[in-house]
């Protein structure tokens, strides 16, 4: 065993007697419930609006507290009654007096003070707290007040543990109060693959991560409201799918037992969002999971969140200029702000965005015309950059192989990518006047693909077409090529209208608002290799 797991079993241990001489004095270690009526940070907001407005207890009206501990009082009454209430959070610093005690109590919206003394309390209520750790949940009555010290503080009348901790939190640095001389500890988390697959703790011990998770709801919320507002459905489609497609990617594979039949999680939304749209449904967005089966890096999750939506009578310029605007407006909803700060660099989200054709754009990385450039050349320079994923690579792959080595690292302010050529664009129409290329852009930001969008392909003979050149590469070991769906040519048949469609990674999107380097810092629970150890074996099915 290893040190540290020693050191954790001998903590456990003592936790355990302690919860066992709680329950010998009959105090109940996991509450039902507990009637809250205040929270951490408005209470002292409200406490110190009402004191800087002269309310309840300042100036003369200040009542001579006694002193207590370290923190002695010399404060206010926090208006009366207007300042008391029930207040429940875990403990996450505490500080001992001998016939006092001080206490920090962190809820959802912040931390509080709690100040307990023994002869307020009393003997046997107050004997309690020597049972209580760091960690614990708990209930507190009482009223604010300030203390000599300047802090808004609860002094607590009654309190009540609520959930007994029987692991210690991730302890951080312990630093000694320079007026006090008291030795405080904080609670930390500093390892991260340690925190990714505790997300539980990490949350627990790092309120900027709590605020990251806060964030992206604002954003998702954000994002519903702008598209609900022109006019958009949002829909569902499903997630277990008996043909995968919409993307180039390898698929998650399962089997339905009762049906006994093959399933694939979905890799994209897609081809069952304009399969709505030719129902007559003219503008639809999800925002759901869709998995991958590929690596994982700063960038990559195999289970991410996607938005998708499109428009039916629209073409990608148009796509384009809605993008603009969404993500304006999302920026706003987010920072309060038509920019943000990414990894030390300033992004701007003002109109209009720039462009780039990608053909233009490799061909000056190259020096040479890559619709030109024979495919053994491209493969060649592919592998000659470090490019990896090749087996079976056509010359569409290596087209864009080529472009994410040599274009993609310098589009660091939001940079429409357009013109794609044909063959890396399976559902995307011809560009209008150039047979090679399709109407298609990709957003960059921050040198990564933040969208992808097209003029949606709505010409079933075409897209059959497209359908079994993609069948040959994968016959040739292209794992990612795309399949025959014979059943959404047949919805295409019934007439698909002019669509333009785009897609936006969600958890990228966050990465860049929240100003996170890694996908793994944006999703609650990203996909981590297996954990070592007993635990983790006794976790197996």
């Amino acid at each position: 065993m290893s040190r540290a797991s020693d050191d954790l079993s001998r903590v456990r241990r003592a936790r355990l007697e302690k919860l066992a001489a709680l329950e010998e004095r009959g105090v109940e270690p996991f509450a039902y419930s507990f009637d809250v009526t205040r929270y951490a940070a408005p209470s002292v907001a409200e406490f110190e609006e009402r004191e800087a407005g002269g309310g309840g207890g300042t100036g003369a009206g200040r009542s001579q507290m006694a002193r207590a501990g370290g923190q002695a009082e010399s404060g206010v009454e926090g208006g009366g009654r207007t300042g008391s209430g029930r207040w429940a959070g875990r403990m996450v610093g505490f500080r001992s007096h001998g016939k006092s005690a001080f206490a920090d109590l962190e809820d959802h919206t912040g931390r509080v003070q709690v100040h307990f003394r023994r002869n307020l309390l009393g003997d046997e209520a107050y004997a309690l707290l020597d049972l209580l750790d760091l960690g614990d949940w708990i209930g507190v009555e009482g009223t604010l007040f300030r203390t000599r010290m300047g802090q808004v503080t609860v002094r607590a009348e009654r309190f009540r543990l609520l959930s007994k901790s029987l692991r210690p939190l991730p302890l951080g640095k312990v630093e000694v109060d320079a007026a006090t001389g008291d030795r405080i500890t904080h609670s930390g988390f500093a390892d991260r693959e340690s925190r990714y697959r505790q997300r539980y703790a990490d949350l627990a011990v790092n309120p900027d991560v709590r605020q990251v998770f806060r964030t992206r709801t604002r954003i998702v919320t954000a994002i519903r409201r702008f598209l609900d507002d022109l006019g958009f459905t949002e829909v569902e489609t499903p997630a277990l799918q008996p043909l995968y497609g919409g993307a180039s990617a390898r698929p998650f594979v399962t089997r339905h037992l009762a049906l006994d039949r093959v399933l694939y999680l979905r890799i994209a939304d897609e081809l069952y969002l304009k399969r709505l749209i030719v129902g007559g449904m003219d503008r639809v967005y999800e925002i759901g999971k869709d998995f991958r089966n590929e690596g994982i890096d700063r960038f990559h999750n195999p289970e991410f969140t996607m938005l998708e939506f499109y428009q039916a009578f629209a073409d990608y310029e148009d796509m384009m200029e809605l993008v603009e605007r969404l993500m304006g407006a999302v920026a706003e909803a987010a920072n309060g702000s038509r920019s943000c700060n990414f990894q030390g660099t300033e992004i701007g989200f003002g109109r209009p965005f720039a462009r780039v054709s990608f053909v233009d754009g490799l061909g000056e990385a190259m020096g040479a015309d890559p619709l030109e450039t024979p495919e053994e050349e491209l493969r060649e320079r592919a592998e000659g950059l470090g490019a990896g994923d090749l087996e079976g690579a056509g010359r569409g792959k290596l087209l864009d192989k080529l472009f994410g080595e040599l274009v993609q690292p310098g589009l660091v302010q939001p940079t429409f990518v357009v013109d794609y050529p044909k063959e890396l664009s399976p559902l995307a129409k011809e560009k209008r006047g150039a047979p090679r290329l399709t109407e298609r852009f990709e957003l960059f930001v921050a040198g990564e693909e933040l969208a992808n969008a097209f003029s949606e392909l709505n010409d079933p003979i075409a897209q059959r077409a497209r359908f079994e050149d993609q069948a040959a590469l994968r016959a040739a070991g292209d794992a990612e090529a795309q399949v025959v769906d014979e059943d959404y040519i047949r919805a295409l048949e019934y007439g698909l209208p002019p669509t333009g469609g785009v897609g936006i990674g969600v958890d990228r999107l966050v990465m860049l608002l929240t100003d996170q380097a890694s996908i793994r810092d944006v999703i609650l629970f990203p996909t981590l290799r297996e954990e070592e150890g007993a635990e983790a074996r006794g976790r197996r099915p």
